[in-house]
């Protein structure tokens, strides 16, 4: 039985299959911003016409683009990046990119309003352990600023309150939320997609699966985002093979951009995720390895280590993938394979009994270790697993 209440984020709208220039620059002219800052990937800055579209439609408006965000949203980069936005005058941020980009801009926001100037001044944003990913913090000044995003990977950050940020000194991803941290309107322009690498839109499709199956076997799972959940499994199902079949084919990169979108409905709310997305932290953080990737690895282990409480959970994945009478498991990853996906440590350089021992252990430290349905008490359970997926 169901017991609680689903609290909805504080977007505003999503916009879907317009240009994006067309709806940054109209919501720049009714907010009155002057001073546009952008938050951008290299790559789209520089081999693209992407970013430089949004410039040129902005004209005086734009203030200034920042591309130096390395891969797991370093703090060195946010502030870096917090201290431009601040020296451009910005009245309105825009992010243009992957998940990186994305969380990078969300602590961007958090960081001008609290007056933060050196990585160390950082600490006291982070979420405490053990506190709720949607809380209200009244310890810190919200964000002030109005944040647009434009996604060009399906990693869904736009989506949620929460940001990933990598602590260099301790090689872990940390997480700092906010409730006004979520852009107040995100942009689902296809378009915009096509240049992304195919294995980072790929990768990132199975990150948007994974939050769809964590969220369905979530302890504290809710009716409304298991629905959404279910169909986003069904569009990336069919809509995955079909961009990689055909990366011109607009029509389904839409339709995994919506489904990343539904996957999150819940992250939105505060459900709980498990075991994959808090070993794939660590594996980011401590590993170094792209989080589409880490979900491409773990997702079907820990599917199948979590399937004995679970069951019924996998039974309506497997149904909405289309093939009732398989475990959901091996569904996903016949999936990831047929992809062309990594599906193995090795694969991305992982194997020695010090880098997995190491990756366990910052594991262990993810809030996110503590709900996975099949209870996980001990490191030595995730090296179990990520020696299952060597």
């Amino acid at each position: 039985m169901y017991r609680g209440s689903y609290v909805f984020p504080k977007i505003e709208r999503v916009v879907y299959g317009r240009p994006a220039a067309d709806v940054i620059v109209e919501d720049a002219t009714a907010t009155q911003a002057r001073r546009v800052f952008i938050v951008a990937a290299a790559a789209l800055a520089t081999s693209t016409e992407v970013v430089a579209r949004i410039e040129h439609a902005l004209g005086e408006r734009h203030a200034a683009t920042w591309t130096a965000i390395s891969a797991h949203t370093p703090r060195e980069d946010v502030v870096a990046a917090t201290r431009a936005a601040r020296d451009a005058g910005a009245d309105l941020l825009v992010s243009i990119g992957g998940g990186s980009v994305t969380d990078a801009a969300k602590v961007i926001n958090t960081c001008l309003a609290n007056g933060v100037d050196d990585v160390t001044q950082m600490d006291r944003l982070r979420k405490a352990p053990g506190a709720a990913m949607t809380g209200e913090r009244r310890d810190i000044s919200p964000p002030a600023l109005r944040l647009l995003a434009v996604p060009t990977t399906l990693a869904a950050a736009e989506f949620t309150t929460y940001a990933g940020v990598t602590n260099a000194q301790t090689r872990l991803k940390e997480v700092f939320t906010h409730p006004l941290q979520v852009p107040r309107v995100i942009v689902l322009d296809p378009e915009a997609t096509v240049s992304t690498p195919e294995a980072l839109w790929l990768s990132t499709g199975i990150r948007a699966l994974d939050h769809a199956v964590e969220d369905i076997c979530s302890i504290d799972a809710q009716p409304y985002s298991q629905g959404t959940a279910l169909q986003a499994i069904r569009l990336l199902a069919r809509a995955l093979p079909a961009t990689r079949r055909d990366p011109s084919d607009l029509g389904a990169r839409l339709d995994a951009q919506v489904a990343s979108w539904l996957s999150t409905v819940g992250s939105q709310a505060g459900v709980n995720k498990g075991a994959s997305h808090a070993i794939g932290h660590a594996l980011g953080g401590t590993g170094g390895v792209p989080h589409g990737i880490t979900s491409c690895i773990l997702m079907p282990h820990v599917m199948r280590f979590n399937q004995p409480v679970v069951e019924d959970r996998h039974r309506a994945i497997s149904e909405a993938m289309g093939e009732p009478g398989v475990e959901a498991w091996r569904l996903v990853d016949r999936l990831i394979a047929a992809l062309g996906l990594p599906r193995t440590l090795r694969e991305v350089g992982l194997e020695t009994p010090e880098q997995l021992q190491a990756v366990a252990e910052a594991a262990m430290h993810d809030p996110w270790i503590r709900t996975n349905p099949r209870p996980i008490g001990s490191a030595a359970e995730v090296r179990a697993l990520l020696d299952e997926a060597l």
